[in-house]
């Protein structure tokens, strides 16, 4: 186990009617004027926005909005925030949404709180020193931004998605979550999201590291979980014991308790950005395409931790099989839990387009992320160009 400095201190709010206290907590942690941001029309829709807006002026806090937030978020959103907190004086950001919101959310309260351009601390050509006090209301379980010091963004102009992290500044000082929001979810955002928060703890879990045995047995029980709560919400989606334990876990899988005390690898994250960037497909979904196809390669190299999964995670009874059978069943028991929830283990049928294009995905990626790829297994470009052929 690697030495390690665990820290959350975000305050979660969880459980029915829990964002009733928004206004209080906002005071609690000396927001005198908030910035509420929102996506698109279904906080509005919903009426949570103007709960959220009559609860914070009811309780003596002023407010301005901004919504507009899509998945992917936009770099362009993230200027407007900026320059309509210094023009409204905003000394706090409150997020109602998903991770898309939490994560723009974030990117204005540090592009508020310093001088150089906001996208330079995602190109990592300056460093933020400050940030404004940013919480949620929690409405996607998926991303796991409420809890997390991370933030990706994206910009158009050259189809640029890259995440920054900041796990001193970006954790939110408070996460307020409320099952029972997340009812009125259509079952495609609710599949994405599941796929997400278990790669959270993939990303995590193939590692090269000994001695976590505790850190992965609590990795394996949430993406047990995860799995088995979502086959019950595909049943009954106003399941309140299945969407809290959902919810909770997309918390647990990216707040860095699954990844204490080791080197982390993130490629499937990786790959799939520039998927999504290209194609403006929802991440969660092309994590689905990702994520077997980087373990079949992986799995040639280094076997060890994929083969632990496939028994510990997907239950693939290992006794009188090869190593290599058993991993060869635990994927394709990981693209059937995929398929189960309605999502395409195949990037053809996830982008329509019968010929993705290859090599403008490594090309971009190449230019984001350096010439080697991950920690499990070290990824060269060629390697990473094989691993997207392997998703067609």
């Amino acid at each position: 186990m690697k030495d390690f400095n665990y820290y959350a201190p975000t305050e979660v709010v969880f459980g029915e009617s829990s964002e009733e206290k928004v206004a209080q907590l906002v005071k609690k942690y000396n927001g005198k004027k908030v910035l509420v941001h929102y996506g698109g029309q279904s906080a509005v829709k919903s009426g949570l926005l103007d709960k959220m807006c009559g609860l914070l002026s009811e309780g003596g806090v002023e407010y301005v909005t901004l919504g507009g937030v899509v998945p992917n978020p936009r770099l362009s959103k993230v200027y407007e925030g900026i320059d309509l907190c210094r023009k409204e004086g905003v000394d706090f950001i409150l997020a109602v949404g998903g991770g898309s919101v939490i994560d723009s959310a974030k990117a204005i309260a540090y592009g508020v709180a310093n001088e150089e351009d906001v996208w330079d601390f995602y190109l990592g050509k300056a460093k933020a020193k400050d940030c404004l006090p940013v919480a949620c209301v929690l409405t996607i379980p998926a991303a796991g931004s409420e809890g997390s010091g991370n933030s990706v963004i994206t910009k158009l102009d050259g189809m640029h998605k890259i995440s920054v992290r900041y796990p001193m500044m970006l954790r939110p000082r408070f996460a307020v979550m409320n099952p029972e929001l997340t009812y009125t979810l259509p079952w495609f955002q609710t599949a994405c999201g599941i796929v997400d928060m278990i790669c959270h703890i993939q990303e995590r879990y193939f590692s090269n590291t000994t001695g976590v045995d505790l850190t992965d047995g609590i990795a394996e029980t949430i993406m047990r979980n995860v799995m088995q709560n979502a086959l019950r919400l595909k049943e009954n989606p106003n399941d309140y014991d299945a969407r809290a334990n959902v919810m909770w876990a997309g918390t647990l899988a990216h707040n860095g308790l699954c990844g204490n005390g080791k080197v982390e690898d993130w490629s499937s994250h990786r790959l799939e950005h520039e998927i999504s960037a290209l194609y403006d497909v929802a991440h969660g979904a092309g994590l689905a395409v990702m994520v077997p196809a980087w373990m079949t390669f992986v799995a040639k190299k280094n076997p060890h931790k994929v083969r632990e999964f496939a028994v510990k995670v997907m239950g693939i009874e290992a006794e009188g099989k090869s190593d290599e059978m058993v991993i060869a069943e635990g994927i394709e028991a990981l693209k059937a839990f995929y398929h189960s929830i309605d999502l395409t283990t195949s990037m053809r049928e996830l982008t329509g387009v019968e010929n993705p294009d290859i090599e403008a995905l490594v090309k971009s990626l190449n230019g984001n992320m350096g010439d080697t790829l991950g920690f499990y297994v070290p990824l060269s470009m060629e390697d990473c160009a094989e691993i997207y052929r392997l998703a067609l």
